[in-house]
């Protein structure tokens, strides 16, 4: 399984990936997906759905849903923050094709962008090394 470096992580199996870029007023970007870990478990996913779009949702709550074959799992904010865009590649309406997070999670798969509105939440996520502790790899 693969867990890179760069990423941070949550015991809910979401990455985030934070970018150079900030909103106009200053706050940082950052990409969130699920992890290799949580995709193979999941199983082949079928449908992504993601209604958060223009809110600010707080961290650890519900900002979306998974639906693979057998099961649907709850999406998690890892860090509080506007949700400011979700992949179009993988939604419905879009690319339609959620089997992008099974074949590459931490790239084409990711599934929002969010604009961070308390950085100091960043300290609580994992590195790469926890997370595969975590998960036991």
């Amino acid at each position: 399984m693969n867990f890179p470096d760069e990423l941070k992580y949550t015991s809910e199996h979401e990455w985030v990936r934070f970018t150079d870029e900030n909103t106009p007023d200053g706050r940082q970007i950052a990409v969130v997906g699920i992890t290799d870990f949580a995709q193979s478990e999941l199983g082949e996913l079928v449908y992504i759905e993601v209604d958060t779009v223009g809110e600010t949702v707080a961290k650890d709550a519900v900002f979306g849903t998974v639906e693979a074959v057998k099961t649907t799992s709850d999406l998690f904010m890892p860090l509080s923050g506007e949700v400011l865009e979700f992949n179009a590649a993988i939604s419905e309406s879009g690319g339609d094709d959620p089997g992008l997070i099974n074949h590459d999670p931490y790239g084409k798969g990711w599934i929002v962008k969010i604009a961070l509105t308390d950085a100091s939440e960043n300290d609580m996520l994992l590195g790469a090394v926890a997370y595969r502790e975590l998960v036991g790899a």
